[in-house]
Parts: C-alpha cells; sequence; structure tokens
C-alpha cells in the first residue's frame, strides 16, 4: 500500500465525479491549470481529466442549462486530495506565485487544505491529510475542527528547488461535501442505504461520513440549503459521485433524497 493514501485502502471510496458545464471547455482549462489536472480523453460533449493515468473528473456540456443555485441541493465541494504535504506546499507555493484566488484556507486537525471555486461555481478543496496515526477519536467520532492554516510552517517543507509540476500521480478525489436539505435526513440515507459509518456531526446541519475509519469520504451541510427539495437537473454543477467498492459485483446506481445521482463501480 506505499505511495497509496489512506482513504483509497477503504472497502468504498470516491472514485470521480461528474460536473454538468455551461462552458465545458473553460471550466476543463481551470482544473488543468490551476490543479494540473490531465486531459484523458475528449468527446463530443465531454472532457475527462486525471491524475497520471486515473480518471478523475467527467465534464460534460450542456447548452441550455441553468446557472447552479447554491441555496438548492448539490456541490458544496469536490476534495482533491495531494499524496503529501509536501505536494500541498509546492501547490500553495505555486497559488502564491500566480496569485490564483482562494476562498479560504484552514487546519482541519486531520488534514491541511485551500479552498477555491470554479469558473462556473463549484466550490474545489485542495489538501493534505496529516498522518493518521495522529487523528483523535472519541469513541466512534473524530475530532475535526477549523483553525487558520499555518501557511509559513507549510511553505517551511519546500526545498530550494521544489516546483510544482501539476497534480502528482497519486493525487485523487479524497471526499465529495454535498449541499443538502436536511443534514440528519441526508445521514440516515447514507448509513442505511450506502453502509457509510457518521465519524463526525455538527448540530444538525452537517454530517460527515466514511468506511474503514477514513475522517470522511462524504461530507453533506446545509447551511446554504435549508430545507431544499429535490435537484433540478437541468442546472450546472454535480451530475453524480461515483463510489469504488471492494465488495461491488456490478455498477449501482441510486439517488439521494434530492436527488443526486451516487454510482458504485467494482474496485479495480
Amino acid at each position: 500500500m506505499d505511495g497509496i493514501s489512506f482513504a483509497m485502502t477503504t472497502p468504498t471510496r470516491v472514485s470521480r465525479i461528474g460536473l454538468k458545464a455551461r462552458d465545458t471547455a473553460t471550466v476543463a482549462e481551470y482544473y488543468k491549470k490551476i490543479l494540473g489536472l490531465v486531459e484523458l480523453s475528449r468527446g463530443p460533449n465531454v472532457v475527462v481529466l486525471g491524475a497520471g493515468q486515473r480518471p478523475l473528473m467527467e465534464i460534460a456540456q450542456s447548452n441550455s442549462a441553468k446557472e447552479d443555485d447554491p441555496r438548492s441541493a448539490g456541490l458544496y465541494h469536490t476534495a482533491f486530495l495531494l499524496p503529501s504535504r509536501a505536494d500541498l506546499a509546492r501547490w500553495t507555493r505555486f497559488a502564491i506565485d500566480e496569485r490564483i484566488p482562494v476562498v479560504g484556507s484552514a487546519d482541519h486537525f486531520v488534514s491541511e487544505a485551500i479552498y477555491l471555486t470554479d469558473p462556473e461555481g463549484n466550490g474545489v478543496e485542495i489538501y493534505a491529510d496529516r498522518p493518521r496515526e495522529g487523528w483523535r477519536w472519541n469513541g466512534r467520532f473524530v475530532n475535526m475542527g477549523t483553525e487558520q492554516l499555518d501557511v509559513p510552517g507549510l511553505l517551511g517543507e519546500l526545498k530550494p528547488d521544489d516546483a510544482w509540476k501539476g497534480a502528482p500521480d497519486g493525487s485523487v478525489i479524497g471526499h465529495v461535501h454535498l449541499r443538502v436539505g436536511d443534514a440528519g435526513a441526508a445521514e440516515e440515507w447514507w448509513n442505511g442505504e450506502m453502509g457509510f459509518d457518521t465519524v463526525q456531526s455538527l448540530g444538525g446541519s452537517a454530517v460527515f461520513l466514511s468506511t474503514g475509519g477514513y475522517h470522511h469520504h462524504i461530507g453533506a451541510n446545509s447551511w446554504q440549503s435549508r430545507g431544499a427539495g429535490p435537484r433540478d437537473d437541468q442546472r450546472t454543477g454535480l451530475a453524480w459521485v461515483e463510489l469504488e467498492s471492494e465488495t461491488a459485483t456490478a455498477e449501482t446506481e441510486k439517488h439521494d433524497p434530492w436527488g443526486t445521482a451516487i454510482r458504485t463501480v467494482p474496485a479495480a
């Protein structure tokens, strides 16, 4: 398992996401330029991006789609997990040098993260996990919080000749954070329908879930979207989330209480 993030060694984990865009070329270029993803394939209306040879996201063109509504159920952010803290430091130096706009940063105790927004309003997280041996658990709940990111300390990981050269092989989608109408209903669905464990809950407004003891593969919050009803599939944003499972024998698809498509495929 050397070189494989712990997030990807669990029984079920995130494989890919699908986005619907009004301008696929612009959105794809953002992820290639800002994150250093590579284009793995292109069709008449879709672009597939990844790291190394691993596909991570599929961006589909929809000329008639309406703009995403941040008050509705949908995507809060896609979280790209880099293999090491040094990789996050390289990206951070690159972002500073290139003056890339960011919307926030945080030390979550289990990870360090920087947040952005893509050209069509989709949230993006770039993060690195802290060693899991240092994660603190209180029973079944992991200690996660939000404190100021120590940017100077992070940049201290760098050697003089270190440079960001694009998303390194081993970069994955560590977790997907969803907007939902009710965090409790989301928790019940992910527990019952998908077999995910609750690893943290924030006062009924957010829940974090995983398999195999990861800090979270799925987040769900109602911070902006409390009371949201079924999703409008004619809007841009999240089209589907794909999970890979060690126990799945065939591809299946379920829909959460707001109509978000959750696919499960057998692990390769």
